[in-house]
């Protein structure tokens, strides 16, 4: 299962550990999955016969009120369509049908937009949209010349995947003082790891030449 940047904030948060300690034991590198140009992060499954995700326990799932996007959608899968010339980006979900679902024996009956609030899609479908734009950035290959694994790819690996390496890093060079920024959003960047996600991903397309919401001073 892929992981996106905020399924990992989250994740690491609700196991209370860094996220560097969530990558080293939850997580694997893949070859980018829509483009070479980025790896794709992906969840570390057991090493049982069946697989099984780390997070299951007796009782159920010990992440569930945290579990990843892909999780809440199933049995959905979402598609997004970016076509040039159309208003925004439009959201498409068909329905998958595995025997080992007993979910689909289930008499209650949902719409898909009774389903996205049932599952509390709306904050994951936001965040995976900002970071689909930031993956179509790099699916560009911004660090052309310096290779795959290079300085500029490091550096967005920690901005994307790495929030609490990242926080250190705008602390340590003041980045939030470098553009124009009003004194309650440094404040909610300061004391929120989505917000500062958020900037993050803002601060790449400023950092890779791209089009971005931020001003330099």
């Amino acid at each position: 299962m892929f992981l996106y940047p905020y399924d990992v904030l989250r994740l690491k948060e609700s196991l209370q550990i860094t996220s560097q300690q969530f990558m080293e034991q939850y997580s694997r590198l893949v070859k980018g999955a829509t483009h070479s140009y980025f790896p794709s992060v992906m969840l570390r499954l057991g090493d049982d016969e069946n697989k099984s995700c780390p997070f299951l326990q007796e009782d159920g799932c010990g992440v569930y009120p945290d579990r990843p996007s892909a999780c809440r959608t199933y049995p959905l899968e979402r598609a997004v369509d970016r076509s040039p010339g159309k208003r925004g980006a439009t959201d498409y979900y068909f329905m998958t049908d595995h025997s080992y679902c007993l979910g689909h024996k289930e008499e209650k009956m949902f719409t898909v937009k009774k389903w996205i609030r049932d599952q509390r899609l709306d904050d994951y479908n936001l965040m995976d949209e900002l970071w689909a734009q930031v993956d179509t950035l790099f699916s560009r290959n911004p660090w052309a010349g310096e290779g795959s694994g290079g300085p500029k790819q490091q550096m967005a690996f920690t901005a994307c995947y790495d929030i609490d390496n990242f926080r250190l890093m705008v602390a340590k060079h003041s980045l939030l003082d470098k553009f124009k920024l009003s004194r309650d959003h440094k404040r909610r960047i300061k004391e929120s790891d989505v917000e500062l996600l958020k900037f993050a991903y803002e601060w790449l397309k400023y950092f890779l030449g791209a089009s971005s919401s931020l001003i330099v001073r």
